[in-house]
């Protein structure tokens, strides 16, 4: 998350419209371990967030909870830029354009199923762009949930 943004799990529990007391009935936790989560005080386990991602209807959660709690999600997730839809498109447009202009170099490169030493640069540079595709698509598909997160 963005520094100054609310906690994700607050996040999520304000725009499903739900106080404290009645998140933590409805997911069968004490309302404590949810002021503990919002607070960042702890993280809440797995389980936990599924029922929040169920009950609270925001399916970004499950996602930013991955990204956020794990050392695999940091490392390796992309990140998603929680913009409107319109930017949101515009920029999963321009990332489609890019991996579009080296199709023919990453088709040439995996016709022969390795990467050979002088095609390495080449290959660092379509698993950026397939990267960024990825991000934006993501972007794309939680962008409506997250309006105004910050």
């Amino acid at each position: 998350m963005h520094n100054g943004c609310l906690n994700i799990y607050k996040m999520a529990r304000k725009k499903a419209g739900l106080t404290q007391e009645v998140a933590s009935d409805l997911l069968y936790v004490s309302t404590r371990s949810i002021a503990d989560y919002e607070a960042g005080k702890t993280t809440p386990p797995d389980d936990v967030v599924c029922n929040m991602v169920e009950v609270y209807g925001t399916p970004w959660l499950a996602y930013q909870h991955m990204k956020s709690s794990s050392e695999l999600g940091r490392k390796y997730l992309p990140d998603i830029d929680f913009s409107d839809m319109a930017r949101a498109v515009l920029r999963f447009q321009k990332e489609v354009s890019d991996l579009s202009d080296i199709d023919r170099k990453m088709v040439d490169i995996a016709c022969d199923g390795e990467v050979d030493d002088g095609e390495v640069r080449d290959w660092q540079r379509v698993e950026k762009e397939v990267s960024d595709v990825v991000s934006a698509a993501l972007t794309v598909i939680f962008c409506e949930k997250e309006k105004s997160a910050c």
